[in-house]
């Protein structure tokens, strides 16, 4: 061999088998290694054939199906190898050792390591064990805690992994039959359905009768047909029959020339079918559904104004002022300011949201997330904040039970102008009356005459992105400048979010970059709102920004007190800055359909059931898709139930649990592109076997200062598990015991994400620090 440097001496005098393809990058690590022994050659060697390694140990572990052990571990055990010449014997024991490690770290005992294990392989990619490598597993955990592979434990592990798999079999099973029985009992009620023409027969009348009794609503239509001549009428006969009794009264109040009353009259408890369960949800009937709003004398007041005109900060006035109230707010974030701001003003506020209580012994106030509103307890001052969030598609159904049910003599109704006329309708369906208080902006709002450089962005502006990803990117560019950033989007936490919030109103951050997520609530100091983009994926479509949208988050800008005006641009790039000046100046647009959402609750469900004789809730829920709320019914419509839909689906077979317990889990919030429904159902058949479900996993955290954005994904969808898990232990406390260590679990990974976005020195791609222009 010729030798050409001091590294290349130094690897002739080691005497080692290299490889061709192996030698450059050797001699690069024996060349800063000089003077390099034959030990130092060695170890060069060993990290040249890491990588070889690591894929090596990741193929004969899947070969062997041990798919536990994950790229790191075998990446891990590549770089303890200190034998260049390692086989697979010496391969395989240094993998051993560093999944063994692993697993010990899990959790403080083997049941619990064992749970959290697999909980990790179904979050990577919804992996699940064979019943032959479940226990393979629970013996590697026995070895890492250092118990013998026949300690009672492996038995134990076993047997519990095959009662549950008889359990999941037999769930199955069962909900394939239920499914199946609902769904025969709808198509065989179809069938027996009448048309028009054959219900004078069938009540000894005539068709001009039968038309007066529709549209009475004496003779329920059980289901419409569209079609191209109109749509087709069809009755149930078994309906028709029990009302045939009522026919000579119908007569004699037709004879009398009684008016015609359409509706159906109250009192009647008509039976079987689309239209007697409708008449039970009554859905179509919605506000008589809150009983005790309804037998008070309310007011409604609907206070409409843009962002940073004092609509909060009336309406608490009044409430702080009445002897008992609660305030609504749409975020559990909000929820608390509501409180911290009631306590400023003296008086103790209870706190109500989806996964939390605060009792304040002897407090008649509450402040509470809007799904949380109690109908039942009668209050003087209630007020409903973001009432635009009406026509939201997903929550709108929340706003519209609230405002109708809040059971308070004078009801305060916040929103931006675009709730005016939907907040009207509801208050004559409820038949309260309404008046209203318009208030306009405290600084003026302005649309910037150019576009914003990157580089010319000042402390005090907040750069709106509409994607966590470009929210992220858009935060790295700017520390790559030397900018001190915070963040904020929906996936953050609530004490996250106020975190950030604090760090950008501090002056600790310079910068916002956020999502719409700043539209509602947080109280933020900014002087300007920089757009980085004028369009967004909806959920549907990418589209340009709505004039609400721009007006609702440019609205940010200028806080009273803070900055004389507020200010709205685009970054440059981004768009034109005449886009932003003409949606701020452009009227509301009223969207086509102004019928409030609606959505049916725990008693109707119940009511529902006890009509169709089921417990199902799958079935339940099939009939109120079908029968409750017509689809052109003048005032309602009904909420998109997609979800609860999909987990009732998921529960059907799953034993020990009750109808109003399954719809309490229909109703957790769920993240369906999370495995969120077959998380929720294995929980559900944990509850329902009478076994407590123990909170989801943390695992590990890395350093803040080297988290990646994958792993910082990771984290947040974790807390969003936490953030279910705790919602049912509210509900299921005997089922979810371990609220504090969930609690606990909570605050570890809000630390932790709120760490990882304090870091202002993160290293960035040279492209991205070149696109900021000084």
């Amino acid at each position: 061999m010729t030798i050409f440097s001091p590294a290349e001496a130094a690897i002739e005098a080691a005497g080692l088998a290299v490889e061709t393809q192996e030698m450059p990058r050797l001699v690069r690590l024996v060349a800063r290694r000089l003077p390099a022994d034959p030990e130092a050659v060695s170890a060069a060697l060993c990290e040249v054939r890491a990588k070889g390694w690591a894929s090596r140990l990741v193929d004969l572990s899947q070969r062997d199906g041990q798919i536990w052990v994950l790229r790191v571990d075998a990446a891990e055990a590549a770089s303890r190898i200190a034998d260049p010449a390692a086989d697979e014997l010496a391969l395989r024991e240094a993998l051993d050792r560093v999944v063994l490690a692993r697993l010990r770290t899990l959790a403080a005992d083997p049941a619990r390591a064992l749970d959290v294990a697999i909980e990790e392989l179904f979050e990577a990619g919804g992996r699940v064990l064979s019943a032959s490598q479940h226990a393979e597993l629970a013996q590697a955990v026995a070895r890492a805690f250092g118990l013998p592979a026949d300690a009672p434990f492996v038995a134990v592990a076993v047997a519990q992994e095959d009662q549950r798999r008889r359990e999941r079999r037999a769930a199955e099973g069962a909900a394939r039959t239920g499914r199946r029985e609902e769904l025969q009992r709808l198509r065989e009620w179809e069938r027996s359905l009448v048309e028009f023409r054959e219900i004078p027969a069938l009540l000894g009348c005539t068709i001009k009768e039968v038309l007066r009794w529709v549209a009475a609503g004496h003779l329920p239509v059980a289901r419409r047909i569209p079609g191209k001549g109109g749509e087709r009428w069809e009755f149930d006969p078994v309906e028709l029959a029990r009302l045939r009794p009522e026919v000579a009264e119908w007569r004699r109040a037709d004879d009398a020339g009684a008016p015609l009353e359409i509706g159906v009259p109250p009192g009647r408890k008509n039976r079987s079918g689309n239209a007697a369960i409708a008449r039970v949800a009554a859905l179509d009937r919605y506000a008589a559904h809150f009983s005790t709003a309804r037998a008070l004398d309310r007011q409604i007041t609907l206070v409409t104004g843009p962002t940073n005109s004092g609509k909060s900060h009336l309406a608490l006035d009044r409430l702080s002022d009445a002897p008992s109230g609660m305030a609504l707010a749409p975020l559990r974030l909000l929820a608390h300011e509501f409180r911290e701001a009631l306590a400023a003003r003296g008086v103790v506020a209870s706190l109500a949201t989806g996964e939390e209580r605060i009792v304040e012994p002897g407090s008649r106030h509450l402040a509470a997330t809007v799904e949380m509103c109690p109908l039942h307890n009668p209050v003087e001052v209630a007020i409903i904040d973001e009432a635009q969030m009406l026509y939201d598609p997903d929550r709108g159904a929340a706003w519209t039970a609230a405002i109708m049910g809040a059971p308070a003599r004078h009801v305060f109704v916040l929103g931006a102008p675009d709730c005016v006329p939907m907040v009207r309708r509801i208050a004559a369906l409820c038949g309260d009356p309404l008046d209203e208080i318009s208030l306009e902006r405290k600084g003026p709002l302005v649309a910037a005459s150019e576009a914003v450089a990157l580089g010319s962005l000042q402390a005090g502006d907040a750069v709106i992105a509409f994607s966590r990803r470009d929210v992220l990117d858009m935060r790295a560019t700017l520390q790559a400048a030397g900018r001190r950033v915070a963040v904020v989007y929906g996936a953050l936490s609530p004490e996250v979010r106020r975190a950030e919030a604090a760090r950008f109103n501090s002056g600790q951050a310079d910068i916002l970059v956020a999502t719409d997520a700043i539209g509602m609530g947080l109280n933020l100091n900014i002087r300007r709102v920089v757009f980085a983009a004028l369009r967004k994926f909806d959920g549907t479509q990418s589209r340009d920004l709505l004039p609400q949208e721009i007006k609702q988050i440019g609205g940010r800008a200028g806080r009273y007190g803070r900055h004389e005006s507020g200010v709205v641009a685009v970054l440059a790039g981004a768009g034109s800055p005449s886009f932003v000046r003409n949606m701020l100046a452009a009227p509301w647009v009223e969207p086509p359909d102004l019928r409030p959402i609606v959505q049916p609750d725990s008693d109707i469900v119940r009511a529902v059931a006890a009509e169709i004789g089921s417990d199902s809730l799958f079935g339940v829920l099939a009939r109120i898709r079908r029968a409750v709320l017509r689809r052109d019914d003048p005032n309602y419509r009904l909420a998109d139930m997609s979800q609860a839909f999909a987990v009732a689906t998921a529960l059907e077979g799953v034993a020990g649990l009750d109808l109003q317990q399954r719809w309490a889990y229909a109703m957790c919030p769920v993240d369906e592109r999370d495995s969120g429904i077959p998380r929720l159902a294995g929980w559900a058949a944990e509850h329902g076997a009478g076994r407590t479900v123990a909170p989801p996993s943390v695992s590990r955290l890395p350093p803040p200062d080297r988290a990646s954005h994958e792993e910082l994904d990771r984290a947040e969808k974790r807390h969003k598990r936490l953030v279910a898990w705790r919602w049912l232990a509210l509900r299921f406390p005997e089922a979810y015991p371990e609220h504090e260590e969930a609690e606990a679990l909570t605050d570890r990974l809000n630390d932790w994400i709120e760490a990882v976005l304090r870091q202002q020195h993160r290293a960035v791609a040279t492209r991205k620090s070149k696109q900021v222009q000084r």
